[in-house]
């Protein structure tokens, strides 16, 4: 058993052996291991600017440096001005592990990121992968993300009940088709589940993002919890609401409300509780971010 306990992996109610380098991959990212947020640390590339769906809690803004949350960034980087600030990082900040693409709008309907990864995966072999995703086109690109050895991944999932997730998207976007109300969380619902288990069956290590939104998924977080613990996910992060756009007037969770929803999720699966809801451009260590000390990507290298 390792010092953290993540020998094995439950899938299904079978015990599974992590290899060395899954445990790697465990050890070194500050968010899958509440210990390598002291020590290690993370850069995120903000290459992926459109969205395929719209949350009623996500205001996206590409200019607003002071602003700490996800979704924000203060430009958006091509693949090649990706790939020298990774150059750039390295040198700064030799601690950073793993880069990751989480934004602003949904890597995965961005080829811009599969671009960057190819480039990264190519330069930096050793450097840790990391995919932060609604989920909604995961099922069509996750051999993609396996060819570039990134199997660190992140699935924001804030319900398992149509009905209750149509009052949290207004709209869904899949091969040029818009879907509305209970057909579009329907859908993307059976996305993202048809995704995590593909993603568990090639040996990922999954997180679950849940938006906790008092008065709208409150009483469904566990059964969310319930769910992805039985398919076999490593760790599952609650992330307290931010009330903006449609959700502006919604009171968010407080600390003892989280740490309350923790405990009962807890029985379920494994718990994520130093979350520092980080912005699409977040370089360093959790609570730490040194972006603003890097040089503007403009005039950088292009990819070849």
């Amino acid at each position: 058993m390792t010092d953290e306990g993540y020998q094995t992996a439950t899938v299904q109610g079978k015990e599974i052996p992590y290899d060395p380098e899954t445990l790697r991959r465990i050890r070194d990212h500050p968010c899958f291991s509440e210990k390598a947020c002291h020590k290690s640390g993370r850069a995120h590339l903000a290459v992926a600017p459109k969205c395929n769906i719209q949350c009623n809690y996500c205001v996206r803004d590409f200019d607003c440096v002071n602003e700490s949350r996800p979704g924000v960034t203060s430009e958006v980087l091509s693949p090649g001005e990706g790939l020298a600030r990774v150059r750039e990082i390295l040198d700064k900040f030799p601690y950073v592990k793993v880069i990751g693409i989480a934004g602003p709008g949904e890597p995965l309907a961005n080829p811009e990121t599969l671009e960057t990864m190819r480039l990264i995966h190519e330069n930096y072999p050793h450097l840790i992968l990391c995919i932060s995703t609604n989920g909604l086109v995961l099922p069509d690109i996750i051999d993609d993300l396996v060819k570039y050895d990134a199997y660190n991944l992140t699935v924001t999932l804030n319900a398992v009940d149509p009905e209750i997730g149509a009052k949290i998207y207004s709209h869904v976007i899949y091969k040029g088709k818009k879907y509305e109300g209970v057909e579009g969380a329907k859908l993307l619902l059976e996305q993202q589940l048809k995704g995590i288990r593909m993603a568990v069956e090639r040996k990922m290590i999954v997180k679950i993002n849940t938006v906790y939104i008092p008065g709208i998924n409150d009483d469904h977080i566990p059964e969310i919890a319930k769910v992805v613990g039985s398919m076999g996910v490593f760790n599952f992060n609650i992330i307290p609401l931010i009330p903006q756009y449609k959700f502006a007037d919604i009171t968010p969770p407080t600390p003892a409300m989280k740490r309350a929803m923790h405990d009962r999720c807890a029985p379920y699966v494994k718990q994520m509780k130093h979350c520092q809801r980080c912005r699409a451009d977040a370089v360093g260590k959790l609570g730490q971010d040194v972006q603003s000390s890097l040089s503007s990507p403009c005039g950088a290298e292009k990819e070849e």
